[in-house]
């Protein structure tokens, strides 16, 4: 049917290397979030490889939207320049529902060293101390009809509820930092036993080669995903987020 998503996830097993399977997620139990796409950033490099994904996330929302997946931007620390938004009441109009008992997880540490900001360009915008970004970045559509916006984890999950969401796919930046650690991010919605995929191919890590384990900014990226593959969850790519449904 053309409202299921057909995808092929990934998980990473240290003894065996990958294992995958093939999912059908309903569209209309489907919440795809969009983590701090922000307009401007402090590191000049971070903001150079998220315009290069862009035109890809976007197409790809547009695609999951759709087939009746719902859209939640959640750019962090703007939720002032969409106060009366339509998009962002959807989300706070939406009854509190409380949050699950946390399920204990443990929290190995991460592969890489980004203790120095993670920027890895000089002459940069700003210093890892300043929030430059006011709002979501302008190239990413938001559906005022039918998408929602927030940056609060409570928030998303009694929308979730509201609309008997079960199954999340997120995308965004930075992989090592907001993309696990919002309160509407990976480890939360694991503990809260929320089904959560990572969007492998639509994220990008802040990391700075000159810190361990020495290593070029797109395989610091890969370690992270790796990391999240075998201790968080699995990911899937847009390719098949943007496939033709084959099986409609």
């Amino acid at each position: 049917m053309a409202n299921q998503l057909y995808l092929d996830t990934r998980t990473r097993v240290p003894s065996s290397g990958f294992r995958n399977h093939r999912r059908i997620l309903p569209a209309p139990w489907t919440a795809i979030i969009v983590c701090d796409v922000w307009d401007r950033h402090w590191c000049r490099g971070a903001e150079e490889r998220l315009e290069s994904l862009l035109p890809r996330m976007n197409e790809t929302l547009k695609a999951v939207r759709a087939r009746g997946a719902h859209i939640i931007h959640a750019p962090s620390d703007t939720m002032s320049f969409y106060s009366g938004n339509p998009a962002r009441r959807r989300i706070v109009d939406a009854p509190p529902v409380p949050t699950p008992p946390e399920r204990p997880h443990d929290d190995p540490p991460l592969p890489l060293d980004a203790s120095d900001g993670g920027c890895d360009t000089e002459n940069n915008p700003g210093t890892a101390n300043q929030h430059l970004w006011s709002r979501q970045h302008p190239d990413i559509t938001i559906d005022e009809d039918r998408d929602g916006i927030s940056d609060n984890g409570r928030e998303i999950y009694s929308y979730m509820r509201l609309h008997g969401i079960e199954h999340v796919v997120i995308m965004g930046v930075h992989t090592n930092m907001c993309i696990l650690n919002r309160s509407f991010a990976i480890k939360q919605m694991v503990r809260w036993g929320v089904d959560i995929l990572l969007c492998r191919d639509l994220t990008d890590c802040m990391y700075n080669p000159t810190m361990p384990p020495y290593v070029s900014h797109d395989e610091g990226t890969g370690l992270v995903i790796s990391y999240i593959e075998t201790f968080w969850c699995p990911t899937v790519s847009s390719e098949d987020l943007l496939r033709l449904n084959a099986h409609s």
